[in-house]
């Protein structure tokens, strides 16, 4: 028999939902990807590059144009200097941002914490490092960290921290308490920290995005990992950066190398042209899926479902408990079966399911789709 190195991973929950929704001809909201199309700008862009001939490896650590460009980005939004060349690294997606990471600083035996509900690449790339990832379980509705909690967790063997924020699949953002909080146990321990800010330019009702990257001793023991897929609606590119000081960027790149060694080159320079000519896009897309967001929970008014906070993401949680007495994910499969939409349940994040009835939407779609499946959901 063949020993797996992944015993408890299985399809995902997210192909599993968009596979049924395209059974049963559903509305999907369930995987987190866009209704809407990539920028035109962007799109002409790359074609201009893959006519022109630039189809050829980059430079494993990146195109130095996007590398200055990002770094322009974060001076704009945090005020923080980098050296594009030694900070930034460009990925194949955050994705393999994170699990580059992660193998960077996790060695055999080590511990890592992470929060539940959490994304699901997380567990699997600590255990191939050798690792064991530490659960910390958020409670419904506000998903608060209890940072006396997390002191209590920490060992001798725990390494290192993954944050999330805006949060996935919670909506929820970090406040400037769980930075201070945060701050206090990676000097007290000397932990290393994962932040995964793929949703970083999508944060609602004024809040701030408050990223590592603002905070120089965070920033000094921490990976920061974004997405360009998420910015600019085009994940199926599968480009994304990480940042990381100078020492640890050495090493995430060693990894990199023999992952990936480089990432789409024509797309690179489309990224590049992009941030340096239409940077509004950036600064405009909070406002674009607050609106979205508004949409929504406005047409699900007079609904039986309960609808949670969401200050970041494009995901919005329904606690569905006046509504049926299944688990999540019953409910989900009974929901795009019988009813015609496709969700996520929630439970699917943890490592132990505390039996909330909450399940998550995708508002990343076209409004009028948008006003279809709230429609449904009012008659449940």
């Amino acid at each position: 028999m063949f020993n797996s190195k992944l015993p408890d991973v299985g399809v995902s929950i997210f192909s599993q939902m968009s596979e049924l929704a395209n059974q049963f001809s559903a509305i999907n909201l369930s995987q987190g990807f866009p209704e809407f199309d990539t920028p035109n700008f962007l799109k002409s862009q790359i074609t201009h590059y893959v006519q022109h001939g630039v189809n050829q490896y980059s430079p494993s650590s990146g195109v130095p144009k996007l590398q200055q460009q990002i770094a322009s980005l974060i001076q704009k939004k945090y005020a923080t200097e980098l050296n594009a060349a030694k900070q930034i690294t460009i990925t194949s997606g955050a994705t393999e941002a994170l699990f580059v990471a992660i193998q960077t600083i996790v060695r055999p035996n080590d511990e890592v914490i992470v929060f539940d509900p959490a994304y699901d690449a997380y567990k699997p790339a600590i255990e191939l490092a050798g690792g064991r990832s530490v659960h910390i379980a958020l409670k419904a509705p506000d998903y608060t960290i209890n940072w006396r909690t997390v002191e209590q967790k920490i060992t001798k063997h725990t390494r290192a921290i993954v944050i999330n924020t805006p949060h996935n699949p919670t909506a929820k953002v970090i406040t400037q308490q769980d930075i201070t909080e945060l701050k206090r146990l990676v000097g007290t321990y000397k932990l290393y920290i994962v932040s995964d800010e793929v949703y970083e330019h999508i944060a609602f009702d004024g809040q701030p995005h408050l990223s590592v990257l603002r905070d120089k001793e965070l920033l000094a023991q921490s990976f920061v990992v974004s997405s360009f897929g998420k910015t600019f609606h085009c994940t199926g590119w599968k480009m994304g950066y990480c940042i990381a000081p100078e020492h640890l960027a050495s090493e995430f790149r060693k990894i990199h190398q023999y992952v990936t060694f480089s990432s789409f080159t024509p797309a690179q320079h489309a990224l590049a042209d992009m941030l340096e000519q239409q940077s509004e896009h950036v600064d405009s897309l909070s406002d674009f899926y607050q609106q979205k967001r508004d949409l929504l929970i406005r047409h699900l008014l007079g609904s039986r479902f309960t609808v949670l906070p969401s200050q970041g993401t494009y995901f919005l949680l329904l606690d569905y408990s006046d509504v049926s007495d299944l688990n999540d994910v019953e409910f989900c499969h009974w929901l795009v079966e019988q009813a015609g939409v496709a969700a996520i349940p929630l439970s699917v994040f943890y490592q132990t399911p505390p039996g909330d009835k909450v399940i998550r939407l995708c508002f990343a779609k076209n409004n009028e789709t948008l006003k279809e499946a709230a429609h449904i959901l009012c008659q449940l």
